[in-house]
């Protein structure tokens, strides 16, 4: 394991999850938003069971503008893989990680489909309203 990678599994508190792995740096080497989000937004990330954690390099992670809003954890059906996690107290709903595909590709977003945007109200339905 880098030192990189260790120094982002020390820093990233799990909450019960699997260790982290180092998040790639921002595309276009764009500085990615920290702190809690003004107001609450219309959308949010799901990401569900298709997900690979494209093998240990989520191009999601890199386009999303909110620094650890979508983090690489240890997928417990699969442990040879990662799976993306989405904070739903830090996602800003942007459609960053839907739109985009890795750089060269005609790819739009994710290439597994495993990330689907929800209507806030309805995640809210789902897993409760979250404070703000």
């Amino acid at each position: 394991m880098s030192d990189d990678v260790s120094r982002v599994n020390e820093a990233i508190p799990s909450a019960g999850a699997s260790p982290a792995v180092a998040l790639p740096k921002p595309a276009g080497g764009l500085k990615k938003r920290t702190g809690r989000r003004k107001k609450k937004p219309p959308m949010l990330a799901y990401v569900n069971e298709a997900c690979t954690g494209c093998a240990g390099s989520p191009v999601c992670q890199s386009y999303c503008p909110v620094e650890e809003c979508m983090i690489l954890v240890e997928n417990p059906r699969a442990p040879a893989f990662g799976v993306i996690e989405v904070d739903p107290f830090k996602c800003i709903g942007c459609k960053k990680c839907v739109t985009k595909g890795p750089e060269g590709t005609l790819l739009d977003g994710c290439p597994w489909d495993a990330i689907i945007m929800v209507p806030t109200d309805e995640y809210e339905k789902k897993y409760g309203e979250l404070p703000y």
